[in-house]
């Protein structure tokens, strides 16, 4: 099976299957997370399955989703999966501000530093920036969901937080251009 296909449908499957049941449902929370969670949890079945191993941003996003889920389930209240991005984008903001106590290089480094190749100048301004992005997108989850209705909220959390994650991204690459180690 095509590797690339696998990651699209294994990464975007669940969500593609919240989408139906939250709108074939009258945008019902609780009716659309419990087929996210178990969509998501055969996703990591499937991985683990194909490759012996399960990536850890998939993992750690597969906890968080059936943990949160489960408590907006049990309780019934949404807070608890409006709060799982908030969460996720501090906890990956903090591990990139802490993690230079840890180990000698940044924490972005030892994450895609085999297919990047930059100078130490490099990997500090680009760990920094996706530090604030991270911390920035916290901030602004925090924002929508306060302020906002619930369907703008699911909507922005997928049409709205992943192209401005790519744009970061794309804007990255000057960055990553200046500082690029030529081998």
């Amino acid at each position: 099976m095509n590797k690339s296909f696998l990651k699209f449908v294994t990464d975007f499957g669940p969500l593609a299957i919240f989408f139906y049941y939250y709108y074939n449902s009258d945008k019902d929370l609780s009716v659309a997370i419990p087929p996210l969670i178990v969509a998501t949890l055969i996703a990591l079945a499937v991985v683990w399955f194909l490759e012996k191993k399960i990536p850890m941003m998939p993992l750690l996003s597969g906890i968080l989703i059936t943990f949160f889920g489960g408590l907006t389930i049990y309780f019934d209240n949404p807070i608890f999966i409006y709060i799982k991005p908030t969460i996720i984008n501090t906890l990956f903001g903090l591990a990139l501000l802490c993690g230079k106590y840890f180990t000698k290089e940044p924490v972005l480094k030892k994450i895609i530093g085999k297919s990047i190749a930059l100078t130490d100048m490099g990997w500090e301004l680009l760990n920094r920036r996706w530090m604030y992005f991270f911390f920035g997108l916290a901030i602004l989850n925090e924002c929508i969901w306060r302020t906002q209705t619930e369907e703008f909220w699911v909507n922005f959390k997928v049409w709205g937080m992943l192209p401005i994650t790519l744009a970061f991204t794309i804007s990255q690459l000057s960055l990553i251009n200046k500082h690029k180690i030529n081998e």
